[in-house]
């Protein structure tokens, strides 16, 4: 499977660049720097391809196979729960360093597989939350690790593009597990967790050909609870010491914030609001398997298909992206990258078109391609030697931000502003409709849409001419612009870079 890879991204190389003199460095990297690589592509594969679903799952009615929450409840776990996520690294890296990457990774792998396995056993609001901090748990162990991996086995000459071959793993992985677990979806969510579950128990087989780069056993001394102590030390002393990196990590929180709404928003958004049904027909015309599998059986497609759009822009476009990029100045590709990113996903929540969508994406996606890997890279470069798990792990603090941040734009802000089933009940109380079906269930918006004496789609549009949904893209895009100019500034008065 190594060489499969490896194969893979020379040729496509060469297919982008037309020179293979330029496939060379991908010779310099040690065997380490493909195996990690093949267990990112296969833990992004189980993590996407539940987490796309995750949203809709939360939020479609009980009759259609969700829990049937509010946006506002979707927010709490999703935004509270992946931060938690994303903020335990900071802990977790400087436990690896300790203990080792392989016996972290080892019990990571089995939190993770039991977490997907039971989750479908959970319906009610505390039960979810409860079930997917553990799950989060387990993500949280393995992150740093294959982010120091990755930097450990890399330098100054190629780390730019063995960031973007890791971006690339990171989205083909994204791409394949929902494409995966969509197939299956309409059998039942549970499928859709125990499909995840056992894409993660794979890396149980990929560890046994895992080496840790660099290990040192020599000060494995420490109990873990003196670890513990020594971990929030180190924390304690990049915070006071290390001013710049920390304002650097503030910065790119608002980042992560507007990006979030990928998987926060985005799908939900798609789902209530745009009219897909020229893509489905498109499908059903040239490639019926896609339209028989990937729809929702009413005529329009399913929206984490739609959404998934944006991995594939990236596998096909990430090498060409790199490249361009690759003498770039980290903090000038991010800022960049920022605006484009920024632009591109204001667009994709301001129409119902879906031809408007799908472009919008591709600009979202060129400007994450510029930007996200980036940060990534500029961490590994300035991170100490010794300390390259604990700065990794700090580059996970704004995502943790973002992520929190990206819960209350999704939950709160977006009930307030574009929830149809909100409207459509706002609607119902306004006229006096008596609506005997339950609010959770999608049936309550066809009750009212009968009581309007109009279709589903013809009140899904005069929702939308009456609360104007799109009017959220001002909210994300003046979050990813306020953290673009952000930057900028960082980069020419603190770094003082002309």
């Amino acid at each position: 499977m190594i060489r499969f890879m490896k194969k893979f991204i020379i040729i496509l190389w060469f297919i982008k660049t037309g020179n293979m003199n330029k496939t060379n460095i991908l010779k310099t990297y040690p065997r380490t720097f493909w195996i990690a690589n093949t267990i990112e592509l296969v833990e992004r594969w189980a993590w996407y391809g539940f987490f796309m679903l995750f949203a809709n799952y939360l939020t479609n009615g009980i009759d259609e196979g969700g829990l049937g929450f509010t946006q506002s409840q979707k927010g709490w776990i999703m935004g509270i729960g992946t931060g938690i996520l994303y903020f335990l690294p900071v802990i977790t890296g400087s436990i690896a360093d300790k203990y080792g990457y392989k016996k972290m990774l080892l019990f990571a792998f089995g939190i993770y597989t039991t977490a997907f396995f039971i989750f479908p056993y959970f319906d009610s609001f505390a039960g979810v939350f409860a079930v997917y901090i553990y799950l989060a748990v387990g993500a949280a162990l393995f992150k740093p690790i294959i982010s120091a991996t990755i930097a450990k086995t890399t330098d100054e000459s190629n780390s730019s593009v063995g960031f973007g071959i890791f971006y690339m793993m990171v989205n083909t992985g994204a791409f394949l597990g929902p494409m995966l677990t969509l197939f299956f979806k309409d059998n039942s969510y549970d499928v859709v967790f125990n499909i995840s579950g056992g894409m993660i128990a794979l890396n149980f087989v990929l560890l046994l050909f895992y080496k840790e780069p660099g290990r040192d056993d020599s000060g494995n001394t420490l109990s873990f609870g003196e670890i513990i102590k020594q971990a929030f030390v180190n924390i304690w002393t990049v915070i006071s010491k290390d001013f710049k990196f920390m304002l650097f990590l503030l910065i790119v929180a608002g980042f992560w914030t507007m990006y979030n709404q990928l998987f926060f928003t985005l799908p939900v958004f798609i789902e209530q609001w745009v009219d897909s049904s020229t893509l489905y027909n498109f499908f059903a015309l040239h490639f019926p398997f896609i339209s028989d599998n990937y729809s929702t059986g009413t005529g329009e497609m399913q929206s984490e298909f739609i959404t998934n759009f944006d991995a594939l822009y990236i596998i096909v476009f990430q090498v060409i992206i790199s490249a361009v990029v690759m003498r770039w100045k980290p903090l000038t590709a991010m800022t960049t990258g920022f605006v484009i990113n920024s632009i591109g996903m204001a667009m994709t929540l301001y129409s119902q078109n879906v031809i408007f969508l799908l472009v919008a994406m591709f600009v979202f996606a060129v400007g994450e391609m510029m930007g996200s890997p980036k940060i990534t890279e500029y961490i590994g470069l300035i991170a100490p030697k010794d300390k390259k798990a604990l700065y990794m792990g700090f580059s996970f603090i704004p995502v943790f931000i973002g992520n929190v941040l990206a819960g209350v734009v999704s939950g709160s802000v977006y009930q307030n502003l574009s929830d149809k089933r909100s409207f459509a009940i706002e609607l119902a109380q306004s006229k006096g409709f008596v609506i005997t079906t339950d609010p959770k269930k999608n049936e309550y918006f066809l009750e009212v849409a009968g009581k309007m004496k109009m279709t589903e789609q013809q009140l899904t549009d005069f929702l939308w001419q009456q609360h104007h949904p799109y009017n959220i893209w001002i909210v994300i895009f003046g979050i990813g612009i306020v953290a673009a100019a952000a930057l900028n500034i960082y980069n020419r008065k603190v770094i003082k870079t002309k």
